[in-house]
């Protein structure tokens, strides 16, 4: 079961992400991002990982929701179909998946989930068990999904870069250290810990789609 109700999520989502881009600065600065800015602009972190997208013909997924894990079937077919329809090879096929809101625990190990009990917090099942899951079942297998190819761990290993959004990593994990009365700070450098090597931690899930569509990619919503 959810830990609160979805409005009131949301609500404090929206109240936590306000005043974080207040205090970055970034309201004034959005509608002035376009894609020569995206390319020519300072080299940070995160526009350097941008920059290792591979591929010419590029898409990025934004997975905000579980949906039945369809973030990771969409990734999946597009990978597989783009040489395809496109007849080029594989090798000119890039693709991003950005893990942000309601699905930010998929970007994290066993470890945490386990510990947290982040099946029951974010209301994900085990397919295995039928019980709120204990461990995540989106990397090693991709979840109920009929397609072993969807799991994380090989779209990962087939070269899709994945983003998981610090601003949806920051506002659960305090929501999650209220309840258990832990401090924030411990909970959130737990989660930290647990991100998968090769997922980038980035400022927001929304930035990295923005950042993504700059480089090229077409933007395709899963959840």
């Amino acid at each position: 079961m959810q830990d609160s109700k979805p409005t009131k999520n949301r609500r404090d989502f929206l109240a936590l992400a306000a005043t974080t881009t207040a205090t970055a600065g970034l309201g004034a600065t959005l509608g002035m991002a376009g894609t020569a800015a995206a390319a020519t602009g300072p080299s940070t972190e995160f526009t350097r990982w941008l920059d290792t997208i591979p591929g010419t013909y590029r898409q990025v997924t934004d997975w905000p929701d579980m949906n039945n894990g369809m973030g990771l079937a969409f990734t999946m077919s597009f990978l597989m179909t783009a040489p395809v329809a496109y007849g080029v090879p594989g090798s000119d096929v890039g693709a991003v998946l950005v893990i942000r809101h309601d699905t930010i625990a998929v970007a994290l190990a066993d470890e945490a989930w386990a510990k947290y009990s982040l099946g029951e917090v974010f209301g994900i099942m085990d397919p295995d068990t039928n019980a709120p899951a204990v461990r995540n079942p989106y990397y090693l297998k991709p979840g109920a999904l009929p397609f072993a190819e969807a799991a994380l761990q090989r779209l990962m290993d087939g070269g899709v870069r994945v983003a998981a959004c610090n601003l949806a990593l920051t506002f659960r994990s305090s929501m999650v250290a209220a309840k258990m009365g832990l401090t924030h700070e411990e909970v959130k450098n737990d989660w930290l810990d647990a991100v998968y090597p090769g997922i980038q931690v980035v400022p927001s899930g929304t930035v990295a789609c923005h950042g993504a569509v700059g480089r090229g990619c077409s933007y395709l919503l899963a959840g």
